[in-house]
């Protein structure tokens, strides 16, 4: 586990758990070893911070190059959050710069790393759980590694879309973990990718409840880049 990502679960980690108080289900679902995609709804900014809080394991994943340049208390609380959870910057663009971060993740999957994923691609609106992009899909089937559903709660009252940093309130958060959906030996055509996607999104769905929007989420800023 890299030095800075250590001080930070001991630190910002540790502040995040004993001040906001988060209920996490599933842990055992976590592999102990080896490489891993977490896949998770997208309510919030939070996702985040309160992924690499809870599961023991080092996380690498991405966030909008904004969240590392904010101004002021709040800009300068989140991109604290940012470094000391491990967060890897990613320039907003679309094309080639979201396929390049992706086969960049190829390798530290392979090597035994965990990334986290967010289908959506986007945070939701409303509360709802949009199509999933292939993109999750196809990472997972390059590197040959399970794929983790998450189902995060209540993130989007701690920290809803336009306020730059969490608001204290305990016993808020719910974080759960599904059992690991292989993919090794699975096809990475295009057909075959988006069976496995739908797969996945609907793992997540029974984690956390949302109603399932069969449509991709209206854009806003992206956040870990989905390529389709």
């Amino acid at each position: 586990m890299p030095l800075l990502y250590s001080i930070g679960k001991v630190t910002v980690g540790k502040a995040l758990m004993s001040g906001w108080r988060p209920h996490v289900e599933g842990l055992e679902h976590i592999p102990a070893t080896g490489g891993a995609i977490f896949a998770g709804n997208h309510l919030s900014v939070a996702d985040e911070l309160f992924l690499g809080a809870v599961v023991p394991r080092h996380i690498a994943f991405w966030a909008k190059a904004e969240y590392f340049a904010g101004r002021g208390i709040g800009g300068m609380f989140t991109k604290g959050l940012m470094h000391g959870l491990g967060a890897i910057k990613v320039e907003r663009a679309g094309g080639r710069a979201a396929l390049t971060a992706f086969d960049g993740a190829i390798p530290l999957l392979r090597g035994g790393d965990m990334v986290a994923v967010y289908p959506e691609g986007t945070r939701s609106p409303d509360g709802r759980l949009y199509r999933g992009r292939t993109g999750v899909a196809r990472l997972a089937v390059a590197a040959g590694v399970p794929i983790v559903p998450v189902g995060m709660l209540g993130t989007d009252k701690v920290q809803p879309i336009g306020q730059p940093y969490p608001k204290l309130r305990r016993n808020v958060i719910t974080v759960r973990f599904g059992k690991p959906i292989e993919t090794t030996g699975r096809a990475d055509d295009r057909t075959s990718l988006r069976a496995l996607t739908d797969e996945v999104m609907a793992e997540i769905q029974k984690l956390t409840g949302q109603e399932y929007v069969p449509r991709y989420a209206p854009p806003r800023t992206t956040t870990p880049p989905t390529a389709e």
